[in-house]
């Protein structure tokens, strides 16, 4: 089994796209966690960050460590259950743009597969259609590129590693997973199509968009952050 060495990156420090009264929106680095963990090492985080500048800064919701992109952060207690609510109810709008192993047969589709805790492995997920929670991921095709291909990811819930498992679970496993990357399932489309994983130098799983409603004034609010990949 992996141990999950945390090297949190130094540059960028904190990329700060939107900031007012009631919230703050970053674009996250990989590598970099969205809230502290247990152990003393991992008090280096995106949270952790942002309170140095903004005191009281309140996490809303997370992403993976290895996954970049949108998030936003509330500055009172009113904002953060506005949003909570907002994330909790899915009026929000979420968008995540992925590298993965291979081309799915069908250029767009859904997948309706419970996710639940790997017991044996944790904090592995993996379906689980007796006990699992319903997950929803929608997916299209933006473009191939040889044994790869560029897609649009849209969840229709939260669930822990939605995504990561998901791809993986129909045969197109996102590129540069180091958790998931151990795999036989990962291992054999990699071998199938020709994708060299080990070769990627991060999660390529990325938050590229997140809408909804501002806490105070109600308004739309969109924000977007191309992939880098």
């Amino acid at each position: 089994m992996q141990i999950f060495e945390y090297r949190p990156p130094k540059l960028p420090w904190l990329d700060i796209r939107y900031v007012d009264r009631d919230i703050i929106i970053i674009n996250k680095p990989s590598g970099l966690l969205s809230n502290p963990g247990m152990a003393a090492h991992t008090h280096d985080c995106a949270l952790t960050r942002l309170e140095m500048i903004y005191p009281g800064a309140l996490l809303v919701h997370r992403l993976d460590c290895a996954t970049s992109g949108i998030m936003v952060f509330a500055r009172s207690k009113q904002a953060e259950s506005s949003l909570k609510t907002q994330f909790q109810n899915r009026e929000t709008e979420k968008r995540y743009i992925a590298l993965v192993a291979g081309t799915p047969a069908n250029g767009k589709g859904t997948i309706d597969l419970p996710l639940g805790k790997d017991r044996d492995n944790p904090p592995w997920q993996k379906v689980d259609k007796k006990e699992g929670r319903a997950a929803i991921t929608h997916y299209r095709v933006l473009e191939t590129r040889g044994n790869s291909a560029l897609m649009e990811l849209i969840p229709e819930t939260g669930r822990t590693h939605q995504l990561r498992v998901h791809m993986l679970a129909i045969g197109h496993p996102i590129l540069g997973d180091d958790f998931y990357g151990c795999d036989s399932a990962f291992q054999t489309a990699a071998a199938e199509t020709g994708t060299v994983q080990s070769a990627m130098p991060r999660l390529c799983l990325h938050a590229e968009r997140l809408c909804f409603r501002h806490p105070y004034s109600g308004k739309s609010m969109e924000f977007i952050s191309k992939a880098p990949f």
